[in-house]
């Protein structure tokens, strides 16, 4: 593959997870707020918190790639959310809605975790030293 695509490729994915970030962002506070569990809420206000760094850090991406951060629209995510969204208005509040919080989290978890492996690999081929060891971190936090 070409370098310049192979850079597009990598700037597409890149847009991809960073509109997907900033979905979480907005998304789990209504999560947080819908749990029962206080150890949950608990969790996901940390994972809020969290999640925020890590769109700082694709930012941080961005500039060292000489790009604008800008963010591609995620469908996967926005997906993912409007199915964890619609379980919890069908459900009652309690230990059941619970699971469907941790359900709808681990789905995104794992979305994550592909698509920051994804990157990785496409930024060890351009060579991208430093984007690979800040997408790493991010990886290693998934």
């Amino acid at each position: 593959m070409k370098q310049d695509r192979l850079q597009n490729l990598f700037l597409n994915q890149l847009r991809d997870v960073y509109d997907a970030e900033k979905q979480l962002v907005k998304a789990l506070p209504k999560m947080a707020k819908a749990a029962e569990s206080e150890e949950l809420r608990d969790a996901l206000n940390s994972h809020l918190e969290e999640t925020q760094e890590q769109v700082s850090r694709i930012e941080q991406v961005f500039q060292l790639v000489g790009a604008a951060a800008k963010a591609k629209p995620c469908a996967a995510m926005k997906g993912l959310i409007a199915e964890g969204s619609e379980a919890l208005q069908e459900m009652e509040k309690g230990a059941e809605r619970d699971v469907m919080i941790i359900a709808a989290g681990q789905r995104v978890e794992h979305y994550e975790m592909a698509a920051y492996g994804t990157l990785i690999a496409i930024a060890q081929q351009l060579s991208l030293d430093s984007a690979v060891e800040l997408l790493q971190q991010t990886d290693g936090e998934e």
